[in-house]
């Protein structure tokens, strides 16, 4: 039988590792690709491809690195960078957290994510000065007060994932909407199919037309007071940031 696999927090610099542990099975057992990708919708599937962002609700996984059947551990739902410190983080230490995958920041968004306060703190206060602007508030929310507010627009009590309609030319760049059972990013004038590698060719719609939006609303609040989340190269030129390619 192969030995456990260990599964270190590895520092790139040549370190000793730090918060050591070994995986409670072996290579063999261990799931492939592991469930932590996650959709507009806010589901999370399992597939290969990683994306651009990482995220965190808690520790989500079991002991054999499979999700339970809770998809939330905190109302603190955040999107994180890649990369951070020059340390080689696991995504599933036990009992401690379960990192999450988008393929950009419109798909976190999307899914009820703001950006982290800590790795991502110049778009935090970019993202809680637009809330600001949005709902009229004399100072910036705390991000408590956000996290409590978006929880409620997330899901309902049966745990399902909150939509609501709008006409598109209502919405700001950066929503994630679904018409036709198609799930689009809004960019100016284009709405762009999404998939888990990227988006695809601009799709027609009338602008006038009411579509499902899955974006919160404070979300879309903060988008249309001039958050600018950063997208996929695939979307190409848009008025938004955009991840450089790799």
């Amino acid at each position: 039988m192969p030995n456990p696999r260990p599964d270190h927090w590895l520092p790139t610099d040549g370190r000793p590792p730090i918060r050591p542990y070994r995986f409670t099975g072996t290579p063999a057992n261990r799931p492939s690709p592991l469930q932590n990708r996650v959709l507009p919708t806010g589901e999370i599937v399992a597939v290969p491809e990683r994306g651009m962002l990482m995220g965190n609700r808690g520790c989500l996984h079991l002991p054999d690195r499979r999700l339970g059947v809770t998809r939330w551990r905190t109302k603190m739902w955040i999107s994180c960078v890649l990369k951070w410190g020059g340390i080689r983080r696991d995504v599933m230490p036990p009992g401690r957290w379960t990192a999450l995958f988008f393929l950009d920041e419109a798909t976190a968004l999307s899914a009820g994510h703001r950006p982290c306060g800590y790795c991502r703190r110049a778009d935090h206060l970019a993202f809680g000065e637009a809330w600001r602007r949005a709902e009229g508030l004399p100072e910036r929310p705390r991000a408590a007060q956000m996290d409590i507010e978006l929880h409620a627009e997330r899901v309902d009590r049966q745990r399902r994932k909150l939509t609501w309609s709008a006409p598109l030319d209502s919405l700001p760049d950066g929503a994630m909407v679904r018409s036709g059972g198609t799930i689009a990013l809004l960019a100016g004038d284009r709405l762009l199919p999404w998939s888990l590698s990227g988006y695809g060719t601009p799709m027609s719609l009338d602008p006038a037309a009411t579509v499902e939006v899955l974006t919160p609303p404070k979300m879309i609040g903060a988008l249309a007071e001039g958050y600018r989340p950063l997208v996929h190269p695939s979307a190409g030129r848009t008025r938004m940031r955009t991840f450089p390619r790799t």
